[in-house]
């Protein structure tokens, strides 16, 4: 089985059940600006909501009678997705990854999840930020040769009502693949 970038965000849901940039000062992140990487991308994903974005989700699921939800996004502050697919290997710079990795190295967060692999060239990174025993965000990182993918999620984080998120607001969905 290949962990996947969904996959890195169950992980990051799972250990929570169990007993140029500086160091971000918080649970949300600098991402670098990847714009000059969409011209060269097979393809990519850029999701932002917060504030004006995140109150219109707030209405729609309010509008549907989602409770789940609401009780969701009433905790969370922001969900910033970047995801990239090239079609050759090396086609982005390892230092954009780097950079945001520093920003995880700051108190506050902490690994709870790395995984590497020499046969795929893959790494997996998920971290949490918490203040005692309340977890302010987390963050996914995921990168092969060919594709990488970073998740920040800001807010009081219920992992267990996250999860049955996945698919929506840009919250990666878990597919499992396995390896032929």
């Amino acid at each position: 089985m290949r962990l996947t970038p969904t996959l890195a965000a169950l992980a990051a849901c799972a250990t929570l059940l169990l007993p140029g940039t500086a160091a971000a000062s918080g649970p949300e992140l600098r991402l670098p600006d990847f714009s000059s990487l969409r011209h060269n991308a097979v393809d990519y994903t850029d999701v932002t909501l917060d504030g004006f974005l995140l109150r219109i989700a707030k209405r729609f699921a309010k509008d549907d009678g989602d409770d789940e939800a609401m009780s969701i996004l009433n905790d969370i502050k922001s969900v910033r997705v970047r995801s990239f697919e090239f079609d050759a290997d090396d086609a982005y710079s390892t230092s954009d990854l780097d950079a945001v990795r520093q920003q995880l190295a700051a108190p506050g967060w902490s690994a709870v999840v790395q995984q590497r692999s020499r046969q795929d060239h893959s790494n997996v990174d998920v971290y949490m930020n918490m203040d005692g025993d309340k977890i302010l965000g987390i963050a996914v990182i995921e990168s092969e040769p060919r594709s990488f993918t970073i998740v920040n999620v800001v807010g009081n984080i219920d992992f267990a009502k996250l999860a049955k998120m996945a698919g929506g607001l840009g919250i990666p969905k878990v597919a499992q693949t396995e390896r032929e």
